[in-house]
This record gives structure tokens, sequence and C-alpha cells, in this order.
């Protein structure tokens, strides 16, 4: 796919778009293949096999957050037929508003594109008994080539193909499951409900018993109503101002294919986190029926339970299934890094390169640097998920998590105050910024053990870690928001900028 599509790839419009021209349904499960990361195939299952369902309502709120960002947020990009997301900051706050978060967003990719193949590689490595070494460059070779070469083409058509493939390994580990089940499926459901797995709860620490999650919110405990609004908090930050999400629905031919593509990725997305969810319920009752050493261990915390599925896939699995189920994992994989590496080179030839260091040149100058910028992202994730494979693994994802962090706190904030504000401008918008980003700092800070034990703790880790991104986009908005309204007004052009001064005109 990748050579074929290079063909089609002249210009920076088809590398990064594909000359919008994609109807919705594709577009759609190309979405919900990046959405699907490997992760989706070791946490989901993991989760659910130790403890029950309160990880999976982040991921209920989906259509909530595609309902708000289809309405509010999609008219501003597809009116202004922008290529990177971080376009419509410049409008709006001005060029130094863009290349700030222009940079976040590629830091915080690289991480990401680094700690994803980085994780596949475990699983690989658990999966086939081959180096771990062996497992990145394969994972990191085998999508750096079709995504340089084919661009977003590449990218749309192998997910495509890749969601199926990661459909049907699931598939097949459930299905063996309930052919090995005496009781087959009615088992499965009636041990769960017994066991109280089906729940929203969590393991209490004290105990080592399922609990139910408390409903109240709260900033210093997992609650039912936390968890909703961290998923809401998570979809609007994706559907506002992640290049990945964003640039899909931009290569759409129009707004209503968009939205179409919006709304398959739900009805994708979220049966397959129910899915997968259901699949760890089952590898517990499996494993409660005919347990092992190695799985009393991983539900007991002796070992981690992300290791289950492997362990499943290895053990029980016939040759040529398990084979399938190991390209699903790969395809899983592939989909989520190989829609970043064609974002960074997007958000750098767009935001960096053409806007601050090389203006006005010929378009095919462009696409080269993309592709050359294409191919360094692919260099830099291989080489530091080889740093991480030789590291403290277990203090490196947590570094690289908290990292990630850094680089989208108070993103969502920042979009909120230019789409639904006619006030904040890019003096109050820095401020904000420095509040967000200092709060954010303190709480990664605090989580990794570097500050003083004399600081109490009521100041030091004032909130749980799970509330670090929604508190910052609040600070983000509210400091942004206050600081406007005491300063100096200056007047703009707002058109189509804000919800307040949008055209009203149908969109293309």
């Amino acid at each position: 796919m990748g050579p074929y599509f290079a063909k089609r790839t002249k210009t920076t419009e088809g590398y990064f778009l594909g000359n919008r021209s994609y109807a919705g349904w594709l577009i759609g499960i190309s979405m919900f293949a990046t959405s699907i990361s490997s992760i989706t195939f070791v946490a989901y299952p993991a989760d659910a096999f130790k403890t029950a369902y309160l990880r999976l309502l982040p991921g209920l709120m989906l259509p909530v957050g595609v309902l708000i960002a289809s309405y509010v947020f999609l008219p501003f990009f597809r009116r202004a037929r922008i290529t990177s997301a971080f376009e419509y900051l410049e409008s709006r706050f001005g060029p130094k508003t863009r290349f700030y978060a222009a940079c976040m967003f590629i830091i915080g990719q690289v991480i990401r594109l680094s700690l994803i193949l980085y994780l596949v590689s475990l699983l690989m490595e658990a999966l086939t008994g081959w180096d771990r070494t062996t497992c990145i460059l394969l994972g990191g070779c085998v999508t750096a080539f079709y995504t340089v070469l084919g661009g977003i083409e590449a990218v749309i058509w192998t997910d495509f193909v890749q969601s199926i493939v990661l459909g049907i390994g699931g598939l097949l580990c459930l299905a063996i499951i309930v052919m090995k089940l005496p009781g087959g499926l009615s088992q499965i459901v009636s041990t769960a409900i017994a066991d109280g797995k089906f729940m929203f709860g969590d393991l209490n620490k004290a105990t080592g018993q399922l609990e139910p999650a408390p409903w109240y919110p709260s900033l210093v405990q997992k609650t039912v109503v936390m968890m909703l609004l961290i998923g809401l908090n998570n979809w609007l930050t994706e559907y506002s101002s992640n290049q990945n999400v964003i640039q899909k629905y931009c290569a759409s031919k129009s707004a209503r294919e968009a939205r179409k593509a919006m709304w398959i990725c739900v009805i994708c997305s979220v049966p397959t986190w129910i899915f997968f969810m259901f699949l760890g319920t089952s590898l517990y009752v499996f494993y409660k029926v005919m347990p092992t050493p190695e799985t009393t261990a991983m539900l007991t915390g002796a070992d981690k339970a992300e290791k289950i599925l492997p362990y499943f896939i290895t053990h029980m699995m016939p040759q040529g299934m398990s084979g399938l189920v190991i390209a699903g994992v790969l395809a899983a994989a592939m989909s989520s890094l190989s829609s970043s590496i064609n974002a960074i080179s997007a958000v750098s030839v767009v935001d960096i390169y053409k806007r601050h260091i090389s203006v006005g040149r010929e378009d095919s100058h462009y696409v080269m640097i993309a592709k050359t910028l294409s191919f360094a992202a692919s260099v830099v994730m291989i080489v530091g998920a080889y740093i991480l494979a030789r590291i403290d693994s277990k203090t490196l994802q947590d570094t690289a998590t908290e990292l990630a962090a850094l680089t989208s706190g108070g993103l969502l904030g920042l979009y909120l105050l230019g789409f639904i504000t006619k006030r904040a401008d890019a003096r109050a918008i820095g401020v904000g910024i420095v509040f967000a980003f200092g709060f954010t700092c303190w709480m990664a800070v605090s989580k990794l053990g570097w500050l003083p034990e004399a600081i109490p703790a009521a100041i030091r880790l004032p909130i749980d870690n799970y509330y670090t991104g929604i508190t910052g986009n609040f600070l983000m908005f509210t400091v942004g928001y206050l600081l406007s309204s005491v300063l100096s007004k200056r007047q703009r052009d707002l058109r189509n900028l804000t919800i307040w001064t949008q055209d009203r005109t149908p969109l293309d």
C-alpha cells in the first residue's frame, strides 16, 4: 500500500489530507482504528480480569463528546479548510500561541509513539519469544515504511484493514474461552454477576475486595461521576485539539461526511471497549474454573495482570489462531503509530517549517520535507522505544505518562476560550498557560516523589492524579477568562472564530 499510494501524494494537500476526498464510512473506520491502540488488547482485559468495570466509564462518554464536537468544534475547522488544528489558534490568539501548541503536540506525540511501540514490543516478546529489540524494529520499520511513502492515504486504508484484523483477533480469544468452559457463555455471565465483576467498582487496597465506586463528585478518589467527567474532558480534548483526529475529519469530502465519520467511530469504538472488558471478565471466569499458579499470581497482584491475555494466547490457543491474534496486536499498534507519525509531519510542516522557517517555497519542496519529517519521527520513535527497553520499564512508563500529560495540559481550556468567548486574547492566554502548565508540573513532580517530605500531603498531592487534566483545563479557562475581563480590550476581527461570530451559512 505504501508504494501504491506514494504515486498519488504529489502535493501537501494529498499527503496530509488525501485532497479532502474521503467518504465518511472510511474515515470513521480509520478514526476507530487509531483510537484502539495495542493497549486496548492488554490494559482492558487485564483491568476487567483483576477488578471490575470502573475504568470503562470514560470510554462511555465518547458519544457525548462527539455530539458536542460535531456541532460546536467541527464548523471552525471545516469552514477554514485548515490542515493543522493549530492554524485556528493563530487566527484567534496570534502566532505565538499557535507555535506553543504545535510544539507541545509534537513533543507529546513523540513520547506517545515511543511508549506504544515499547509496550507492544513487550507483548510481542511474550507471545513470540523474539528478542525485544527485534520486535521494536519489526513494528517500527514496517509502520514507518508505508506511512512515509503513502501519507494519509496509506494510513487510512491500512487502518481499515487493521481494524478488521483487530476484531478477528479479539473474537478468536473469546470463542476459545467459551468453547473450553463447561458452561459456555452462560457460565461466564452467571459467575461474573455472582462475583460482582460487572459493577462500576474497584479493589479496596486495604481489604483486597471489590467494592462499588461512590457516585458523588470528588477530587481525591475515583467515583462514577468523576470518571465520567474524565471521559468527557478527554474526548473534548481529542476532538478540539488532537491533530490525529482533526486531520481525519478534515480529510472528509464534506461536513456531513465528517459528522458521519465521527459517529461511525463511536459505533465501532464503544462496543469494542466493552468487548475487551468482557474478554477480561471471561478470562477471570476461565481461570477461576481452571486456575494455574501463574494466573493466580496475576489475580492477587503478585504478578502483573497485563500478562493475562498473552499467557492465555501462548498456552491455550492453537498456533494458527494465536498467529492471527498476534497480527491483531500488531495491527492495533500500527494503526495508532501511523496516524501519529503523519500528524507530527503535518504539524511540523504547516505550523513550523512552512510558517516560520521556509516561507513561499513550491509545494513539491514541502512534500519532500513532509516525508523527511515522517521518517525522522519514525527514527525517534524506534530510538525512544529502544531506550525504554534498556531502562527500568516501570519508572519510564510512569515518567512518559506524566510527560505526555504535561504537554497536553490546558489545551481544551485554550480552545474553549477561543470557541465560546469573545474576550480572551494572547496576553490572557499566556498567563493561563503558565498557570495550567505550572500546576501540571507540580502534580507530575509530586507523583514521581521529587518533592520534599516536609511539604504537607494536602499540598504535595492536592488531588488524585486522574484529575490533573480536568484541573489544568479549568485553570487555563478560568485564569484566561478572568484576566481578559480586566485587561484593556483590543479590537480584533473575530468573524468565524467564535460561536457568537460564526456565519450561519451551511457548511460544505
